[in-house]
């Protein structure tokens, strides 16, 4: 992805002012950024940072990314705590997505904490189960 493209959280800014620092490995400033710039790596296909922030104890081995399904659109619905001051967050969102066999939308409430001083995924309740994770 050029740096001057738009982010693909959906951010309105450019890839290089928004998750593209993050994935080069500048930690997350909050849970709603750690949030966003892990739907970007579904987004580019960016299995590495997903497990780099992903918490050990609930990460998935190997993780494994379907190529068929194109993350299009991310809304951010809620926030709880997860700022830069706290330990624990909650980031409530709908991503919406597309496959060859259809589209659909993904809604979760997802927890991160802080591990070893960064945000990291901890895992999250889906409020709808229409893409298995």
């Amino acid at each position: 992805m050029t740096s001057d493209a738009p982010c693909p959280c959906g951010s309105g800014t450019p890839y290089s002012g928004c998750c593209g620092p993050l994935h080069a490995g500048a930690p997350a400033p909050t849970a709603l950024a750690l949030m966003r710039s892990r739907f970007s790596a579904f987004a580019l296909a960016d299995a590495a940072y997903l497990s780099r922030t992903w918490h050990p104890s609930t990460r998935p081995d190997p993780l494994e990314l379907d190529d068929d399904v194109v993350w299009r659109r991310l809304q951010i619905v809620d926030t709880t705590a997860g700022g830069e001051a706290d330990t624990d967050g909650v980031v409530e969102f709908r991503a919406s997505y597309r496959s060859a066999k259809s589209a659909g939308l993904m809604h979760e409430r997802s927890r991160f904490t802080r591990h070893e001083g960064r945000w990291v995924y901890v895992d999250g309740d889906q409020l709808n189960d229409d893409l298995p994770r």
